[in-house]
């Protein structure tokens, strides 16, 4: 029996978020929800604001890895001072 990894401390069934979706997510506190189909993570909910932090958090990382990219090629940069831009 394989077993499953929930990634959320918060967990509830798919009958009980299916009755009340909002009261699942009220009761979370603000915190992921993971919903259970047959004892298994079917998807996880969260609330706006954690979801826009999530991708905030992804675009940073984007550019991070762009800024990198960027000096790893510093050595066919172009010197110029600030009033020639």
């Amino acid at each position: 029996m394989a077993m499953e990894t929930i990634l959320s401390d918060l967990s509830v069934s798919m009958t009980e978020f299916k009755k009340n979706p909002k009261a699942a997510l009220r009761k979370s506190g603000g915190q992921a929800v993971a919903v259970l189909s047959h004892n298994k993570p079917a998807f996880y909910m969260l609330p706006p604001d954690r979801y826009e932090a999530m991708l905030e958090e992804i675009d940073d990382l984007q550019l991070l890895r762009e800024v990198k990219e960027c000096l790893k090629q510093k050595d066919c940069a172009i010197e110029v001072t600030l009033d020639k831009l």
